[in-house]
This record gives structure tokens, sequence and C-alpha cells, in this order.
């Protein structure tokens, strides 16, 4: 069997960096090619696929190697407690395309316009994930497959498509985009094949993506609240997507 050092170092150049036990769990059970995972203690890593992803156990006893914790350490850009990472082969960005293109589509895709947190659009990734989002777009120079946006995912951007496009590439559907002045979300039934769309952390929507916009909707918020996180705000768009007739509302 060959190193896993050397199998790591064969495919570190463009490879997903799977950091921490529930990243690689989630990526297993959604299809990921992962060819290198290391532990420091297999044994412990083992005991905690038992004891909370049963269904993954034998898939990481293949997979997963031990090596010293110096090794592990030289390979994360910080240790994670469960001492487990693993590289994962990037989706194809034609098949993410497909999917995001395709119609008519049973889930909505989400768009940040332009985010600036790291932690924030992995959170987005985790929860559009849990919705059974189509995928989750990015616009602007954020990576959405940046290893901090993976941690911060829980290795659940190969639950859905994740891609960075530009506002004029978003795929077909009405693109309704939240906005303070926009209509009250609770007056409004989103479909299946909406694009619902969120402006960055500081500066909201861009221009180009507000003239892009079908239609502005805003959440409900109690006056001299200046604002939601973005993760707060995606997630009860797609909650009020999923409680009036989407695909979670009828499974």
């Amino acid at each position: 069997m060959t190193d896993p050092l050397t199998r790591w170092r064969e495919y570190a150049d463009g490879a997903v960096l799977l950091d921490g036990f529930h990243a690689l769990k989630h990526a297993l059970r959604f299809g990921a090619e992962i060819p290198v995972a290391v532990t420091t203690d297999r044994q412990a890593a083992l005991a905690l696929a038992e004891e909370l992803a049963g269904d993954v156990r034998d898939a990481l006893d293949a997979l997963l190697s031990q090596v010293p914790a110096p090794t592990y350490a030289s390979l994360v850009p910080r240790p994670h407690p469960t001492g487990v990472v693993a590289l994962a082969v990037r989706p194809s960005r034609e098949a993410n395309l497909r999917r995001l293109a395709q119609m008519p589509r049973s889930a909505p895709v989400v768009v940040l316009d332009n985010p600036r947190n790291l932690g924030n659009a992995g959170a987005v990734i985790r929860l559009a994930a849990g919705f059974g989002a189509t995928g989750v777009i990015t616009t602007g120079t954020l990576d959405p497959w940046h290893p901090t946006v993976v941690r911060g995912g829980a290795g659940l951007h190969f639950a859905t498509a994740v891609e960075r496009l530009g506002v004029d590439e978003l795929p077909p559907g009405p693109v309704f985009a939240l906005d303070p002045e926009g209509d009250d979300i609770r007056d409004v039934q989103l479909p299946d094949d909406a694009v619902l769309a969120f402006g960055s952390e500081r500066s909201g929507l861009s221009a180009e993506l507000r003239a892009r916009a079908d239609q502005l909707l805003r959440l409900p918020m109690r006056p001299q609240v200046s604002s939601y996180n973005l993760a707060t705000s995606v997630a009860m768009t797609l909650y009020h997507w999923s409680a009036t007739g989407g695909a979670l509302a009828a499974s």
C-alpha cells in the first residue's frame, strides 16, 4: 500500500482539505472521492464512527492511516480536536454547472453576493445542504472552496453544488433578493426554482444583483435592530420556502 504521506503529496495541489472527522464523514456520505485520510489515533476515530456515523465506519476503516501527531499537525492550518484530516477530489465544475442550470428544480439555489466572511459562507453551505438546496453560488472574490469555508460547512460542500459565478452567470429561475426595502417575505410563496440572493455582511446587495432581481423581499425584524447574521437570514428564508410548499414540507 502506498505510504499515506506520499499519496498526500501526490494529491495536495488542487484537492479539498477535509479538516476533522465530521467533514470527512459528510464527504463520504455524499459520494466524495477520498484518496487519502490520516489520523493521530485510528482506534479513537473508528470508535467515534461507531458512535456517531455507523454508516461510514467500514469506509473509514479502509481509508484511515495513523500518523504521528507532529506529522498530522504539519498537514493542517490548525489541529482539529478529532485529529482527523483527509483530501478529497473537488467535484467537476462542469457537473455542478449542469446541476445548477437544470430545470425544473426541486429546491432553490442560494446566492451570496460578494460575501466577505469565510466562516459565514461555510455556515450557509451547511444550512443549504440541510435544506436540500440545489446549490450555493458566491459572487465576488471569496473562494467558496477555501479550507476555512469547507471546515465551516462540515464537509457538506459535497451535498450541494457549490460554485463561484458572476451575477450575469446566475442559473435560470426567478431571483428573489433579500433587502430591508423589499416586500414582506411572509406574503410571498417561494417557488422551488427560486434563486435566493443575499447581500454581503457589510454593504448588502450590489447594484448589479439588485438590478437582476425579480422581486426584493424583507425578513420580519424588530424596529431598531439593524440586521441579522448572514447565515441566520439564509436559514429563515429557506425555512419559509420549506414551510410554505417547498420540498421539505411535502417530505
